[in-house]
């Protein structure tokens, strides 16, 4: 039998996987929690990562401008495989049918700011538990982005990934799980949740299809895992404005 594993890198308490997850997941060894974002079957196109090349000679000819999906957002999505851990699935409202009774995330992207652009002004995660429906704030939208403190200069406001996720977004999630200490993340993308996990000190598994994304997480993690003080203030000061969007009877707060 061929190993679904095409690569595997450590660092530190990270466990990066090249390959597809659905066949990596029976060797997995323990978890504690899943926390992801996977493709949501809605067939969306996006530009393809950068390889190698072009990040170290920055020539536009090593890239090539083009643009393609997202692996597996051709079709339906399962979250299934993963309900069998406590879990929260960004995404969630484009699958929601499929989706047992839980609390809902949500992601205000406008800050404190008004709608300017066409694009969604929030994003929706599932958890699997029963407690109430809590919104975070943070500006994320196009261009302008707060909390932003891995890119600076020239590179701030630069995604690494088209479906990327802030990391104080991230560090929120991994609040509602205080007693998971090995986190995985079956659709790692650039390995905003494995850097969320260096900086709480937890343990990471993150599996990614995609050899241009893989390694851009690889450089990514290795970064955050190398200046372990750099963002300590940020990871738990001040703690994530929370809101609830529903009162404990269910009624509009």
């Amino acid at each position: 039998m061929t190993n679904p594993i095409k690569r595997e890198v450590t660092i530190g308490n990270c466990r990066l996987l090249l390959g597809d997850c659905l066949e990596i997941l029976p060797m997995l060894g323990k978890v504690d929690a899943v926390v992801t974002d996977p493709p949501y079957g809605i067939g969306a196109h996006f530009p393809a990562p950068r390889p190698r090349s072009f990040r170290a000679t920055g020539t536009r000819a090593a890239f090539g401008e083009h643009r393609r999906p997202i692996h597996g957002d051709d079709q339906p999505f399962d979250p299934s495989p993963w309900m069998q851990w406590p879990c929260i699935l960004w995404g969630a409202n484009h699958y929601s049918s499929r989706l047992t009774h839980g609390r809902w995330l949500v992601w205000n992207k406008l800050g404190e700011k008004e709608p300017w652009d066409s694009r969604s002004d929030v994003e929706l995660a599932w958890q699997n538990v029963r407690a109430k429906d809590t919104i975070f704030s943070l500006l994320w939208k196009g261009l302008v982005r707060a909390g932003d403190v891995e890119r600076q200069g020239a590179a701030a406001g630069k995604k690494l990934h088209p479906t990327e996720k802030p990391v104080p977004l991230m560090l929120w999630c991994l609040g509602f799980l205080p007693k998971a200490s090995t986190i995985l993340d079956p659709y790692m993308g650039s390995g905003t949740t494995g850097v969320a996990c260096v900086r709480l000190g937890r343990s990471f598994i993150g599996i990614e299809i995609d050899e241009g994304y893989f390694d851009i997480a690889c450089d990514r993690i290795a970064k955050a895992v190398a200046q372990p003080d750099m963002f300590i203030e940020q990871a738990r000061f001040p703690e994530p404005a929370q809101q609830p969007l529903f009162g404990p009877t269910g009624e509009a707060a």
